[in-house]
């Protein structure tokens, strides 16, 4: 009777029975992720090989069922994917994001290349190739594309992930083998140097006014005279703290303390007069203990009515005497101008008397416990809008059949939109970074198991004929030529540093592990703050790419 139990539980066609397998799948392949081989983990994309070996050895669940749990797991974490980088989809365009975005462009333009060119001189297929260009670049999201792609084109959709399965562990590895070659080979020394990433990170500095033209002048005047974007924090005059407001006009000899980007220093200092040498921008300064006047608290936008508005439609300046110097949103400190919009989550730096701060507080919130709440009807609402999407048809010249952006390409451009936009409606697209997380894993392991059960059946005898070694020939060259070739263009050419160019290559190529090492090996931040500006521009290109090159040429 037991046996008869457990045979119906893990082989009997049912809901539970799905259940039981795929999660069995995705506990032993995150257990199995944490393994590490010189220093490198899987991480989860062990739920696909421990997929595959259950579907080898003949573990299955009912189609339609797997079916159903393997495109819910894709939408929920390309939707939730969307949502992280949405944010910061567009302002990786500004300043120095767009050049290392052309770069990674690069890289991604070579790989997609590379890919096509093989089909036309090896008996390979174009849609086995996309399944072999998506594990060459590690990219299950554009794996996910590719097969929708395929299934509304009336072709075999499983094909690809035998060559994704086939090449992706190797094309986790070949990034880093190509970074250790180009360090060893191209890179010098004033290479290794720390420069700083360009953006619009915020930079503190003080100035001493001494420019004629400046003085006796408002600050509003003095916004006029120069296209540098400022925040005058703190006016010292004879020994007195002023707190600074569109009335106080600037003397001689004045010291201010401003919060500005890094590029726009040395305009500022021609607008000013002088820049002191003082140092406000190592971490661990206590600005409440640097006057007895003023207060300096960050605050947590957490009232749903402010999601949206921009700063300067609240006026705290006139209604609380209270200045606000920068925007903490996560990690990046953005300048607070009067046209930024404030999102639930950010955490505000306000300047004033306790009693004028607290006031601040009750206009923005600052309770953490309504950030915890999860933010259902928003992502409900999201993924229908993605799904939309994903159904509307298209036409492309030279392809007789609509197309559709489908399961993957309709909910990221959703997320994304949502993420970068939704604030600007009133809409809520703030999730903890830990239930973002959740939902990605969660969605990600679902749609890998799923992925692995379906493919186990064939996998070994592909990977064991010629065919499977030629796969991993080429997903091996597809990693690395491009990785190596827009390093070098990278150093040679645009003369970055190789801790940005790590960032770069590891972002364009979707490759945490990687950046995990370039962090490791490289002193300094530039690896991930590069790769954040790069990797949401790039993680959608190739999500769209699979899904052009496949309805363009097949």
């Amino acid at each position: 009777m037991e046996m008869s139990f457990l045979e119906t539980l893990f082989t009997g066609y049912s809901a539970m029975q799905a259940v039981v397998v795929i999660f069995l799948i995705i506990v032993a392949g995150l257990v199995l992720g944490r393994i590490k081989v010189a220093g490198i983990s899987l991480g989860v994309t062990f739920v696909f090989f421990c997929g595959i070996l259950a579907g080898h050895f003949g573990l299955s669940v009912d189609p339609k069922m797997l079916t159903f749990a393997q495109n819910f797991g894709l939408i929920i974490f390309v939707y939730a994917l969307g949502l992280q980088v949405g944010p910061g989809f567009f302002n990786a365009f500004r300043k120095g994001g767009m050049e290392l975005n052309v770069l990674g462009m690069g890289v991604i333009l070579i790989g997609t290349f590379m890919a096509v060119a093989f089909t036309w001189f090896t008996p390979v297929s174009l849609p086995d190739m996309i399944g072999v260009l998506c594990g060459a670049t590690t990219n299950t999201p554009a794996l996910g594309a590719a097969q929708q792609t395929l299934d509304q084109l009336g072709l075999d959709s499983t094909s690809p992930a035998l060559g994704c399965a086939v090449t992706y562990p190797l094309g986790v590895v070949g990034v880093i083998l190509a970074m250790v070659l180009l360090r060893k080979t191209v890179v010098r020394p004033k290479d290794l140097e720390n420069r700083p990433v360009r953006g619009e990170a915020t930079y503190i500095a003080t100035f001493r006014i001494l420019n004629p033209a400046v003085i006796g002048k408002s600050l509003p005047e003095i916004a006029h005279l120069t296209p540098d974007h400022f925040i005058i924090s703190r006016i010292w005059r004879e020994g007195s703290l002023i707190l600074p407001d569109s009335t106080i006009c600037l003397q001689e000899n004045d010291r201010v303390l401003v919060v500005t980007t890094e590029q726009e220093v040395a305009g500022l200092t021609l607008v000013f007069g002088e820049q002191e040498k003082t140092d406000w921008n190592s971490e661990g300064i206590d600005w409440n203990a640097l006057d007895s006047q003023l207060s300096s608290h960050r605050i947590l936008v957490t009232r749903p009515e402010i999601n949206g508005k921009s700063l300067g439609s609240l006026k705290l300046r006139n209604r609380f005497g209270v200045n606000v110097t920068r925007i903490y949103r996560g990690d990046i400190a953005l300048l607070a101008t009067p046209d930024r919009i404030l999102r639930m989550g950010d955490k505000v730096v306000t300047v004033g008397s306790e009693e004028n701060i607290a006031a601040v507080e009750k206009e923005l919130g600052n309770a953490v416990r309504n950030l915890r709440e999860p933010n259902l009807v928003s992502i409900c609402l999201g993924i229908i809008f993605g799904l939309v999407l994903g159904a509307i048809p298209f036409t492309v010249p030279g392809v007789s059949a609509p197309v559709r952006l489908g399961l993957a390409g309709g909910p990221i451009i959703a997320g994304i939109l949502v993420g970068a936009f939704g604030p600007r409606i009133h809409m809520v697209a703030y999730t903890t970074e830990s239930a973002n997380l959740m939902l990605r894993r969660l969605g990600l392991a679902m749609y890998l198991a799923c992925l692995g059960l379906d493919a186990g059946a064939r996998f070994f005898e592909t990977v064991f004929r010629p065919e499977g070694l030629l796969w991993v020939g080429l997903g091996f060259a597809i990693t690395v030529i491009p990785v190596l070739v827009m390093g070098w263009v990278s150093l040679k050419c645009f003369h970055l540093d190789f801790g940005t160019v790590t960032g770069m290559l590891c972002g364009s190529m979707a490759n945490p592990m990687a950046l995990t090492y370039a962090s490791d090996t490289i002193p300094n931040d530039n690896p991930a703050l590069c790769y954040a500006q790069v990797y949401p521009l790039c993680m959608f290109l190739r999500v769209i790419i699979a899904q052009v090159v496949l309805v363009l040429l097949v």
